[in-house]
């Protein structure tokens, strides 16, 4: 427009038996559009063949009705109006244009709903919620990779596992998609349940890897760092297993930092593997750390954030700020490590000991 038409107008339907309304409407004469749009508040679209293109007479103008259809199901109709007929090479044009656009429409459709989608399945794969705990401050950040938020990669759960003592978890499956995210969801349902029914991290870890294994070619590699945790009157007990995680980080109020798990076997991989779980102690004012590769491998050059102790550096500067903002100041050192946007999931948690 105006070159095909003096305006246009754009009705949708929100399913395939829904009503048609107006959701777009445009004048060469921007001043008429008001006008027009009370025209067109009586002009009955339903009336009109939404599967073949069709003219209706509406006042001074008369419209050409163009289904909007894409992969054999109607999206709604566009309305072109001018004050003569339509000659037949621009009838075939405006179908063309329908054609296209409806495809595109679809095409967006789709893509949304597979992105709330996405999104929908990450939610249930993530804590519903995260439960006080006596001593302890704790502060998580979960950031997925891509533009739609993909399910699977990382994740984390922090829950409580029994009358005294809770349990925290931060994993990273191989690979993304719905494949990695059956991995995760068994991994994150597996673990609460032993942890409630009174099994220790070790043992835990031992059941899950068989899990993993028994889901056979739909299997996925897992590095996974489980502990629980239980209040004490000189801070927290924390028991811990790392299965091929990257190495959990103690800062001390001093600003020494050293790494306190013993590096394992991942899971999915071995059937025969026993775990033992690390016992930390964490004074008040101690604070672990636990992050995904996501973190541990963010690129800039031919350099890794962790490399030559990249990671403990960074935690060092940390001393004496609460486990939020600890999470956080790891989560901006991640991302100013490189100019570019990360292309790995994303898992922070921190545990402090009041």
């Amino acid at each position: 427009m105006p070159r095909l038409s003096s305006w246009c107008a754009v009705y949708t339907s929100d399913g395939s038996t829904g009503p048609m309304r107006l959701v777009y409407l445009w004048h060469a004469d921007e001043a008429r559009i008001d006008g027009l749009r009370e025209q067109l508040a009586d002009m009955d679209v339903a009336a009109a063949d939404a599967r073949v293109t069709s003219t209706v007479h509406l006042a001074d103008s008369q419209v050409l009705a163009v289904p909007l259809t894409a992969r054999g199901r109607g999206l709604g109709m566009m309305c072109l109006g001018r004050p003569d007929r339509f000659p037949d090479d621009v009838i075939q044009f405006a179908e063309d244009i329908s054609r296209r656009a409806a495809l595109a429409m679809d095409n967006a459709r789709l893509y949304a709903q597979q992105a709330a989608a996405n999104r929908a399945l990450q939610r249930s794969l993530l804590p519903p919620n995260e439960p006080e705990v006596p001593g302890l401050d704790y502060g998580v950040i979960y950031e997925p990779a891509g533009e739609t938020n993909e399910v699977g990669g990382d994740f984390y759960d922090l829950f409580k596992a029994g009358d005294d003592s809770w349990r925290f978890a931060i994993g990273d499956v191989c690979g993304t998609g719905p494949e990695a995210a059956a991995v995760t969801g068994l991994a994150r349902h597996t673990l609460r349940l032993l942890a409630r029914e009174g099994y220790g991290v070790a043992a835990v870890l031992g059941r899950l890897n068989q899990a993993i294994l028994e889901e056979g070619e739909r299997a996925r590699f897992l590095t996974l760092l489980h502990g629980d945790i239980t209040p004490v009157s000189t801070g927290l007990e924390v028991r811990l297993v790392s299965a091929g995680h990257p190495e959990a980080l103690r800062l001390k109020p001093s600003g020494k930092v050293e790494a306190v798990t013993t590096p394992q076997s991942l899971l999915g991989v071995f059937h025969e593997v026993m775990f033992e779980a690390d016992t930390v102690h964490l004074e008040h004012g101690d604070v672990l750390l636990a992050v995904t590769d996501g973190v541990t491998e963010r690129r800039s050059g031919g350099r890794l954030l962790d490399d030559d102790g990249g990671l403990a550096k960074l935690l060092a500067e940390c001393a004496g700020l609460s486990a939020r903002a600890v999470a956080e100041r790891i989560r901006r050192g991640a991302a100013d490590f490189a100019s570019e946007p990360s292309q790995d999931d994303l898992a922070i948690v921190v545990l402090r000991a009041r």
